[in-house]
């Protein structure tokens, strides 16, 4: 009995690890993760309670920075051209929080057991961004491009506009926003 109650846990905790199925279905993802303990849309409702920030933005975040992946990295840079060397960034997780910024994040809001790949805490930090975003930038919540942009190239770089000749910025928060925008459709209708 032991050992199937150890098999199980092991099984919904694989299952948990993979990224949803249907990642451009907002809908889908939310009946994919919808268990007692790991309930993405109560995750994303809360945020968007706690700081404003529209759940299609949210998810949007999250789906443009890791593709639901818990645990993103960047890709490794070449050394020689073939010897995989370091990485671009210390971005992480679900939210490819910086290092730093994630530092910055637990330190403010004292969520110090904060880890950047669980997904409730991902969705805290994503909120928390786009709301320093709103305070520093002057970029309305509910302006996914602009939104991205400062996510993109960090409040200080937005504000310098170092986003401007970023074809990766620019294209990034077209996609961001195009998902925004089917997220937000999708869960007009999505069932309770």
């Amino acid at each position: 009995m032991r050992s199937v109650i150890v098999v199980g846990l092991l099984l919904a905790l694989t299952a948990c690890a993979k990224p949803p199925s249907q990642t451009r279905n907002a809908c889908a993802i939310f009946e994919q993760r919808d268990g007692l303990f790991n309930n993405w849309r109560r995750a994303a409702e809360k945020t968007e309670r706690e700081y404003g920030v529209p759940v299609p933005i949210l998810m949007a975040t999250i789906y443009t920075e890791s593709g639901f992946r818990h645990n993103a990295k960047p890709p490794r840079t070449k050394l020689l051209g073939f010897i995989p060397w370091k990485r671009k960034s210390s971005a992480y997780g679900y939210s490819q929080a910086l290092d730093g910024t994630w530092d910055r994040y637990q330190r403010e809001t004292g969520r110090w057991s904060a880890r950047r790949t669980d997904f409730s805490d991902a969705m805290q930090f994503i909120g928390w961004y786009h709301r320093q975003t709103a305070a520093k930038n002057g970029i309305a919540l509910n302006d996914p491009y602009q939104l991205y942009l400062a996510y993109h190239s960090g409040h200080a770089g937005y504000a310098r506009g170092s986003w401007r000749n970023n074809s990766e910025a620019l294209q990034g928060a077209k996609r961001f926003t195009e998902i925004t925008y089917t997220y937000a459709r999708q869960l007009k209708s999505c069932p309770d």
